[in-house]
């Protein structure tokens, strides 16, 4: 009926003018702290289409998507090729949403992860002092590094795959930063500049493989097919208030299994991005998982709790949404 398309479209239009007041407020020149634009940026299928991979800007945590492929033919199908593109593409994605134009009814759209290719899948143990506690260590005094392959990304919707070879399979919900451009031997006071925003994280562990096997290594323990689902956006930084105030939760089946916030963080993104910095390079799209706060199933008393088939996992952070995996 003609009054439900006349109200659909006054919706989206409201829901493009909040976003174009916001985006007013910060000039596009890179990705500075001052510059940055607030967004929450996502790769997506329109399943009305051809289901061909698309960068988006989603209007609220649940809203309707503004197809930027569709605003212009420049922009690349992949989370990693935009933030490349710095601010030429932040400068299209803000003329998209002022339009009003190309937003696609959620219905129709499937989220994949924000980032699926990234050059790095880099991961920070022991980095809350909630849950230092928890295991009875001390905090570190340098962050503890590690990694997961890119194979282990899925989305925020997708299964998380038990793997035959584990059976102490874990929970842990982080927040993760975002890398938008290019850096190496970076300043603590100038890395910001350098981090588009954040998401949200599962940092999917096999306990036996991560603790008990493979020499003491993680890798394995950590990077299992599945075992990096993010999501549901990249919240760029300016959208947050202060990304180190930020409750943050997991659920299995409903019920909370962790609950802390992300001022119990020992090294922030500020620490973390300029040590890492020193060790490898960092590229547009590259991901870092900051660590998990006390709660996971390891640590349980009097026995240990481990993830099962059927098991429905989310991870949730303030400001950034929820993300829901059923292990399989």
């Amino acid at each position: 009926m003609q009054w439900i398309a006349t109200a659909r479209t006054l919706a989206r239009q409201a829901t493009s003018q909040f976003y174009i007041r916001t985006l007013r407020s910060y000039p596009i020149a890179g990705f500075s702290s001052s510059a940055a634009s607030n967004m929450r940026l996502v790769q997506f299928y329109d399943s009305k289409s051809d289901r061909s991979p698309r960068v988006g800007v989603e209007l609220g945590d649940g809203g309707g998507v503004v197809d930027l492929t569709a605003c212009d033919q420049s922009v690349p199908a992949d989370m990693v090729g935009f933030l490349r593109g710095g601010a030429s593409m932040l400068e299209i994605a803000k003329k998209a949403v002022e339009s009003g134009q190309y937003v696609l009814q959620r219905e129709t759209v499937q989220l994949r992860a924000p980032v699926t290719n990234p050059d790095k899948v880099l991961c920070i143990g022991n980095n809350y002092k909630d849950h230092c506690a928890e295991q009875g260590v001390p905090v570190p005094t340098e962050p503890v590094v590690f990694s997961k392959f890119s194979s282990t990304i899925v989305g925020p919707g997708d299964d998380i795959i038990y793997p035959d070879v584990s059976d102490a399979l874990d929970w842990e919900v982080e927040l993760v930063i975002v890398i938008g451009k290019e850096g190496k031997n970076i300043k603590e006071s100038d890395a910001m500049d350098y981090v588009i925003g954040y998401t949200v994280g599962h940092d999917v562990s096999a306990r036996d493989w991560q603790l008990k096997k493979n020499g003491g290594q993680w890798l394995l323990g950590k990077t299992m097919d599945s075992f990096c689902p993010i999501g549901p956006a990249i919240v760029t930084k300016d959208e947050l208030s202060d990304p180190h105030k930020l409750g943050l939760r997991c659920r299995v089946n409903g019920q909370t299994m962790q609950n802390s916030n992300t001022d119990q963080l020992v090294f922030k993104t500020e620490a973390l991005v300029s040590h890492l910095s020193r060790f490898v390079t960092l590229h547009p799209g590259d991901i870092i998982l900051t660590g998990t706060p006390p709660g996971v199933g390891v640590f349980r008393k009097p026995n240990p709790i481990y993830l099962k088939r059927g098991d429905v996992v989310e991870c949730e952070i303030d400001g950034i949404g929820t993300i829901t995996n059923k292990v399989v």
